[in-house]
C-alpha cells in the first residue's frame, strides 16, 4: 500500500482528546524540532542540520523573535503530548496596504492526526491574522499534498495555480547581491 493510504496502527487510535494551542515555550524546543524533523520526513526532504536546529531554538526563543510560534498539544487522560506547531510571520501587502501573516509552516504528527490539532492550529493563526489587522493569511502547499490541499479549500482557502515560487539560496544569493 501506498505511504499516503497507510492504516493507523492500533496503538494510535484516535481517542477523545483535548486540543490545547499555545505558545512556544523553552521547554518545549526539543519537541518543537523533533516535529521539524517530522515535517522533512513528510515532505520527503533531508532534515535541518545541527547548526540549523541551533539557530532555530535560539530564534525561536529570542525575546524578540523573528518568526512567531504556536504549539499543539493533545490531553488524553490527564497526560500532554506536543503534536504540533505553527510557524509565521508578518510581511506587508502593497496592494492592501495592510500587513500580511505568512504561515511558514504547519505540522501535526500523522500518528495524531484526526484529533483537531491541525485545526486547531490554523484557526489561531487566522486569528491572529484577524487580530492584527491582516488583510491576509498566506501560505505555500506542495502540488502532490492532497490532503493539506482539500483541508485547506475547506477552510475556505483558494489555490492560486497562476503563481510560482522563485527562491535564491547560496551561491546564487550571493551572486544575485554581488
Amino acid at each position: 500500500m501506498a505511504a499516503a493510504n497507510r492504516e493507523r496502527p492500533r496503538s494510535a487510535a484516535i481517542l477523545p482528546a483535548i486540543v490545547i494551542v499555545r505558545r512556544l515555550e523553552l521547554a518545549d524546543v526539543p519537541g518543537f524540532l523533533d516535529l521539524i524533523d517530522g515535517l522533512a520526513d513528510y515532505e520527503k526532504l533531508p532534515r535541518p542540520t545541527s547548526d540549523a536546529r541551533e539557530r532555530m531554538a535560539r530564534d525561536a526563543t529570542r525575546d524578540d523573535p523573528p518568526f512567531r510560534t504556536l504549539v499543539a498539544e493533545v490531553a488524553v487522560d490527564g497526560s500532554t503530548t506536543l503534536v504540533g506547531y505553527a510557524v509565521y510571520f508578518f510581511t506587508y501587502s502593497t496592494f492592501l496596504a495592510q500587513p500580511t501573516l505568512y504561515l511558514e509552516d504547519i505540522f501535526v504528527d500523522p500518528d495524531h492526526r484526526g484529533r483537531g490539532a491541525g485545526r486547531a492550529l490554523f484557526a489561531a493563526c487566522a486569528r491572529e491574522a484577524a487580530a492584527r489587522e491582516c488583510g491576509r493569511m498566506e501560505w505555500q502547499v506542495l502540488d502532490w499534498n492532497e490532503p493539506a490541499i482539500a483541508f485547506y479549500k475547506r477552510s475556505g482557502a483558494r489555490v492560486h495555480p497562476e503563481w510560482r515560487l522563485c527562491r535564491l539560496t547560496g551561491d546564487e544569493l550571493a551572486a544575485a547581491g554581488a
